[in-house]
Formats: structure tokens, C-alpha cells, sequence
């Protein structure tokens, strides 16, 4: 079975989308035989170098087109060049490639799938158009599609209206291999937040935070590591320098899968205030080393915690009352917080690629009716309707 992956974004490009796609065609490709390979844009939306044409990624066959506009909705009308032979066109994100592709499916005839990682609302600018869009063009866009999947609970609640009986939960895996284990085995009173620097991730909160949280039990560390989208690491240093923190903070810009290994290993806690997340892959990622998840209250990272059992949910607007939470953890009870730790990596085990990728291939099983030989390799007859 050949699947055609078209994402906006993919390696060298790093972040959640970008890990998504590569993770579940690798797992695709070495456990399922299912011949996966990426259609991506030849350019960075971070940088102006143009990428070769064709390339493997991991294993992963890629392919990249030429694209103009904004990197808000970048439009790239050659990928209807790419889909010839594929059984199954699967569409990430909802974006001009999901406009077009249900546009033009008259004329390329491809079964397709999209997964939607979170629509296009992850930050309130532009609310109103983003609704009036979702409602009109989004909703038509959808009809083209076999299947629409939530990659998250508030996902699926997000699209059920528009979706109906198209629309399948399967929620995001994480590299089990990469993290595990990686938090401290003895308590520390350092806090690791890692992820993009962008405006949504509400970073500012968390400084707010530590500014009060220090004032209480000046011990506590923050570290803070990503690569720069919508803010720099400059502007996030200015703000600890001015909130009197900067002393107690630390930056780690663009680091690689190693650094944040070693990073894991300084904290006991991992913190997020972002306003929104569709699927919460930082949190899930950070629980798998055992961290313990400290997060604002959005539906995403809720439903997580109430999973775990263990961790915070915070008021992000509330610097007080987050620092006045986080100073009643555990840090003094060693082994109450190798339970809280041991939770976390259990909790984190139950998001395996390995499960992802069997899920999905169900579904393309479903919408191209190509049967005997996927069922054979994923051990299922069920199809998912």
C-alpha cells in the first residue's frame, strides 16, 4: 500500500507537526510495510534556503515542491504532481493543502484522509475570520475527505459538528526511545519547559510564576530550552532581566535531542502555560522521562493530568496561586516522588507509535478498501467507522 504524506513543514524543520509526520511514517514503513513517504514545501518558513528536491529522511522517502505566499497559507499547486500511484493521499494540518486537494480531488481521484492537528486556532488572533472560515470553506473542504482524524479529545470536539460520522479519534504517539527515563532520580527543585518560542506558549506566565515562586524558596530553577518562532530568546531573557529572575533562569536555544537528555536529567518538574495545545506532545514527551507535569488549565493538558493522577493544573494568569501550588510538591518526600515519577512513565507508555500507526492503517484499510494485506500486518479485522 502506498501512502503519500503532505505536510506543510518537515525536516530539517523541527517541531511537533514535523515529529508527528516523521514518527508515524517510520513506524508505517519498518512495522507495517506500508510504502510511506513526505511531501513537503522546499523551504523553511524560519529561512530562505532552498532544500534539495528529494531527499530520506531517516528512511523516509521525501519529496519537496516550490511554494509562494505566507507562511500563514502557503500555496503549492505542484503537489498535484506528486500523488501519481499512491492508494492513500493522508493531509496534515488545515491549510491550503487540504483546501486544495478537496478542491481538485475530481481531478487527481486519490482516497484521502486528514489528520488535524489542532485546526488553525492555536492563538486568538484573528478569531472571527478563523471561525467564519472553519464554518465555509473548512466544512466544504472536509466533504472531499474519507476520513477526518482528531490527533486529540479537543480536536475531535472541534470538528464533530463539521466531520460527523467522517470524523475517528486516534490520538499522537511519542518516541518511547527518546526520553525515557531521562528526569532525575533524585528530587530537584528545577523545572524544565521546553517547546517553540511562540507567543501562545504564554512563556511570560511562567516567568511571572518563578518571580513569585523564588520570593518564596529561592532553590528553585527554571529552564527554559526551544527554538525561537514568534519570539527570541532575546526578548524572553529581557523580560527575566526586568522580572528580577534572570538569575534563576536558564536559556538553552535550539537544542538537539541529546541536550534535552541532559537537561531532563538537572529537573524533577517540566511546566507549560500555553493558552493552547491540541494534543500536548511537549507534556506527553517530558512525562516519559518522568517528569512531573506542571500545566495550565486548557482542555488538553486537563485531560491529561486527570489520566496521570499526579501534577498540577494552574491558573496561568495567576502567578501567585501557581507558585503557591508548586511550593506544596513533594520535593522533600523522596519517595512520594519516585511513585509521582514511576506514574508519569507509566502514563506516557500508553502513547506508542507502534499503536498510532496500527490505528491509521485501519483507516486507510477503510477508505481504500485495500484489505488482506494490511489486516495481516496490523492482526486486526476491525475497521473503523
Amino acid at each position: 500500500m502506498k501512502v503519500v504524506h503532505v505536510v506543510r513543514q518537515f525536516s530539517p524543520s523541527v517541531g511537533g507537526l514535523e515529529d508527528t509526520v516523521l514518527s508515524l511514517t517510520r513506524a508505517q514503513r519498518d512495522r507495517l510495510n506500508i510504502d510511506a513517504s513526505v511531501l513537503t514545501l522546499d523551504r523553511l518558513f524560519t529561512g530562505s534556503e532552498v532544500l534539495p528536491a528529494q531527499d530520506i529522511v531517516e528512511g523516509v522517502p521525501v519529496r519537496r515542491m516550490r511554494w509562494l505566499g505566507s507562511s500563514r497559507y502557503p500555496v503549492a499547486p505542484s503537489v498535484l504532481r506528486h500523488l501519481k500511484g499512491a492508494d492513500v493521499v493522508h493531509v496534515h494540518a488545515i491549510d491550503f493543502f487540504f483546501d486544495y486537494l478537496a478542491l481538485t480531488r475530481p481531478l487527481h481521484r486519490r482516497r484521502m484522509i486528514a489528520t488535524t492537528h489542532g485546526g488553525f486556532f492555536h492563538t486568538g488572533a484573528f478569531k472571527s475570520a478563523k471561525k467564519l472560515w472553519f464554518q465555509t470553506l473548512t466544512r466544504a473542504s472536509i466533504s472531499a475527505y474519507d476520513r477526518i482524524v482528531a490527533c486529540s479529545q479537543s480536536d475531535a470536539e472541534m470538528f464533530k459538528a463539521n466531520a460527523g460520522k467522517r470524523l475517528v479519534l486516534i490520538e499522537n504517539g511519542i518516541n518511547q526511545a527518546k526520553f525515557h527515563n531521562a528526569a532525575s532520580h533524585v528530587p530537584r527543585k528545577t523545572i524544565l519547559s521546553f517547546g517553540r518560542f511562540a507567543r501562545h506558549k504564554q512563556t511570560d506566565r511562567l516567568l511571572a510564576a518563578l518571580k513569585e515562586l523564588v520570593a518564596r524558596d529561592p532553590e528553585w530553577r527554571l529552564i527554559i530550552a526551544g527554538r525561537e518562532a514568534d519570539q527570541t530568546v532575546s526578548e524572553l531573557r529581557d523580560l527575566a532581566r526586568r522580572l528580577g529572575v534572570v538569575d534563576a533562569v536558564r536559556f538553552v536555544l535550539n537544542p538537539t535531542d541529546a541536550d534535552l537528555r541532559g537537561l531532563m536529567g538537572e529537573a524533577s518538574f517540566f511546566a507549560s502555560m500555553s493558552a493552547y495545545e491540541g494534543f500536548g506532545l511537549a507534556a506527553v514527551e517530558a512525562m516519559s522521562a518522568g517528569l512531573i507535569p506542571i500545566l495550565s488549565g486548557i482542555p488538553a493538558f486537563r485531560r491529561l493530568v486527570t489520566r496521570a493522577g499526579i501534577g498540577l493544573i494552574v491558573d496561568a494568569d495567576d502567578a501567585p496561586s501557581v507558585a503557591a501550588a508548586i511550593v506544596t510538591l513533594p520535593v522533600a518526600d523522596a519517595d512520594l516522588l519516585a511513585a509521582w515519577r514511576h506514574r508519569a512513565l507509566a502514563v506516557a507508555a500508553n502513547y506508542d507509535w507502534q499503536e498510532v500507526a496500527r490505528q491509521y492503517s485501519l483507516v486507510y484499510e477503510n477508505a481504500a478498501n485495500i484489505g488482506p494485506a494490511i489486516r495481516q500486518a496490523v492482526g486486526s479485522e476491525r475497521l473503523i467507522d
